[in-house]
């Protein structure tokens, strides 16, 4: 961009250069993995400590506790990438053949192969998007039950694994907000909510349950 700058009576031409955004970079793209990655640490988080309030519900033993947290952080974070590889699989799929056919339709002067590999690269990897699943449950996860591990006292380990989650919630529904462009408090206030409704059910069901002797 040219400025005139009048200088002694004279006029003298600046050239400055304007910050140009790398056109291919796909900033919505890396927004949407940022935003899958919040939700699936958020899912561990419940989970996991919903796991953990129904067992400590029934049983006073850490390692009882600790084990079945283990557990369903592994089994998780295994459903988790195999629902997000057959996902994203799907939707490669459907994209390719969308490409191709829209390829068969436009004039064959244009270089439809370079055009469909290009839209190709663009595609979300099944694999990426699994382990990115599978890491972002694990995270989640792993906060309530590391809190779990190291306390011996019952009621102690129970309060102390709410108030992890509860504050791992809220700055889960945070950022989750922040990415997504919603109103902090709201979104926060609402994924803290939900977080406790689990954990009380679970642990009231599970309770129930384990009282009548099932």
């Amino acid at each position: 961009m040219a400025l005139s700058i009048h200088v002694n009576g004279g006029t003298e031409q600046k050239q400055f250069q304007e910050p140009v955004e790398n056109p291919e970079f796909d900033y919505s793209q890396r927004g949407q993995w940022l935003r899958a990655a919040v939700l699936g640490a958020n899912d561990g988080l419940v989970s996991v400590s919903s796991l953990l309030m129904g067992v400590g519900s029934v049983k006073q033993d850490v390692k009882a506790m600790v084990l079945a947290g283990f557990a369903g952080l592994v089994a998780g974070a295994c459903s988790m990438a195999i629902g997000e590889f057959v996902s994203v699989y799907t939707q490669r799929d459907v994209e390719m053949a969308q490409m191709k056919r829209d390829g068969e339709k436009r004039s064959p002067v244009v270089d439809e192969n370079d055009r469909r590999m290009e839209k190709k690269e663009r595609l979300p990897s099944p694999g990426l998007a699994a382990g990115a699943s599978a890491l972002a449950f694990s995270v989640g996860a792993v906060l309530p039950l590391l809190a779990a591990a190291f306390i011996r006292d019952h009621k102690v380990r129970m309060a102390v694994v709410v108030v992890v989650a509860s504050v791992a919630l809220m700055v889960f529904g945070v950022v989750g907000a922040l990415l997504g462009g919603a109103p902090v408090a709201k979104s926060g206030g609402r994924v803290l909510v939900g977080g406790w409704i689990a954990m009380g059910i679970t642990f009231g069901l599970t309770k129930l349950i384990g009282l009548n002797g099932m």
